[in-house]
């Protein structure tokens, strides 16, 4: 009878135990994710592998950042050594054994960062080397988690039988796919424990000012010369000045155009304007003027888009007015008066205080969607090629109508090819556009390009893409012209 008690106190007693250790990895779990999923989002835009998937293999290969690899080496992936790999190097047994059959510990690669690993592991992915294994997965939708999953089994990544369906639980349980339908341009506003740090975007570096700090104490935080962020920040003129908390300052060079998705911001209100888009989107101002055909000083009227990435625009946006100011605040509704003669079963605190017209009290809830469909990227406007009918009577003696000559434009040296970032052939003018020859596109690689970032960026398919390019494979290079129209 005491045997019988006390096995079961032992089972109450380990099965209690494992509720707090299941507990403890719950938390330790989402505490990885909170730290690393604006890497694996950013890889998801440089390399095309999907945040979900990333964070998964992340949170199994590594444990949640606590296995000997991460801990010893930031391999959090468990990217082995091979032939030829220049690095530091972690040894630890796995799955290798001598010619007589002894096991022998392997060998690993060890990265100075995590940031590095999760690099590192789209690298292997992407490895033109690797095209007949892993390449297909590419091909699939990069939303589509599930398939990813039971491609990288397929694929021979782990030898585990059950590997898909780990990583199938681990991105359901912790909602990672709601990551495979966000950018990086959704995280630059940091929470006030990350304010201070560096943090990227449109790949250019910055930084967020604390309460009443100055470029001149940036400078010194961040070891980068006064006269050099001034040159980066276009915006701010003194270096002694404080600057309203929040605010951003880059410590390196802005780009001449975004590298994200977007293609163009739509002015919403007045404190939308050129100087702010620049700050928001990591783009040199004067490149931001050029490609609108604005001339600097200028604003954008409201209502209008400003184009961030691409060709210059034909027509120039509809500019805001000199004397336009903003609208005056409306007059607060008047407030019910209360009769406190009367009897009332509601204490007139309760009438007065009842908001009026919240916003937040109107706003949907939205509820994120396991696989949600891709958004399709906005497409440029389609030329009306329909001749005008001539309305008015013939004249017996015609003459042609007198067109201006057109001016070239000069080119300017600094200007960056950024995703097709062409200019216009000198027979076009701002005032007189003049229609494609054919409906063909072509988009010139960059840095960081891949099939499928380019497919998303012009709302096509990988397979489409190497159709109309005639590729037998995913492998670009950085200068080529490729058709994705």
């Amino acid at each position: 009878m005491l045997v019988r008690i006390l096995s079961t106190t032992l089972l109450m007693l380990f099965l209690l135990t494992q509720s707090c250790v299941g507990q403890k990895q719950n938390l330790e779990f989402l505490e990885y994710i909170r730290k690393y999923h604006k890497i694996a989002i950013e890889e998801m835009e440089r390399a095309g592998i999907p945040a979900s998937i990333k964070l998964a293999q992340g949170l199994l290969e590594s444990n949640a950042g606590r296995s000997y690899l991460a801990k010893r080496g930031n391999n959090h992936f468990g990217i082995k050594c091979g032939s030829n790999w220049p690095g530091k190097k972690v040894y630890r047994e796995d799955d290798d054994y001598d010619e007589r059959g002894k096991l022998i510990k392997s060998c690993f690669r060890s990265y100075r960062s995590v940031a590095a690993s999760y690099i590192a592991h789209s690298e292997f992915l992407r490895d033109p080397r690797k095209e007949s294994r892993y390449g297909f997965l590419f091909r699939l939708r990069p939303t589509d988690y599930r398939r990813w999953a039971q491609g990288l089994k397929r694929a021979g990544y782990a030898t585990s039988a059950t590997y898909a369906e780990k990583l199938i639980d681990l991105i359901d349980r912790y909602e990672l796919y709601k990551y495979d339908r966000m950018s990086t341009l959704d995280l630059d506003t940091p929470s006030d424990a990350v304010a201070a740090a560096i943090l990227s975007t449109n790949d250019v570096k910055y930084t967020m000012t604390e309460e009443n700090e100055t470029l001149a104490d940036i400078a010194r935080r961040t070891d980068v010369a006064v006269r050099n962020i001034l040159k980066y920040n276009e915006v701010y003129e003194d270096s002694d000045k404080p600057l309203a908390e929040g605010s951003r300052v880059y410590i390196q060079p802005k780009r001449g155009a975004y590298r994200g998705r977007q293609i163009y911001h739509q002015i919403k209100d007045y404190s939308d304007n050129m100087a702010s888009i620049s700050q928001r989107y990591g783009i040199k101002l004067s490149k931001l003027y050029k490609r609108n055909r604005m001339t600097p000083g200028t604003e954008p009227a409201i209502g209008q888009e400003i184009k961030i990435r691409g060709r210059k625009v034909k027509n120039t946006p509809r500019l805001r007015r000199k004397g336009d100011v903003p609208p005056p605040p409306p007059p607060p509704k008047p407030q019910p008066k209360v009769d406190t003669t009367a009897t009332s079963t509601i204490p007139p605190s309760r009438v007065e205080d009842t908001p009026i017209g919240r916003e937040e009290d109107t706003l949907p809830e939205i509820s994120p969607e396991p696989n949600p469909p891709m958004k399709d990227v906005p497409s440029q406007p389609i030329p009306d090629k329909t001749p005008p009918q001539n309305t008015e009577p013939a004249n017996e003696n015609p003459s042609p109508p007198s067109i201006p000559k057109p001016v070239k434009e000069e080119k300017d040296p600094l200007e960056e090819d950024v995703f097709g970032e062409d200019e216009l052939s000198p027979d076009e003018t701002p005032s007189i556009p003049k229609p494609p020859a054919s409906d063909a596109a072509y988009h010139t690689v960059s840095d960081g390009d891949t099939l499928w970032n380019i497919s998303r960026r012009y709302g096509t398919t990988v397979a489409e893409l190497k159709k109309l390019n005639k590729l037998n494979n995913n492998n670009i290079k950085k200068g080529m012209r490729l058709r994705v129209k």
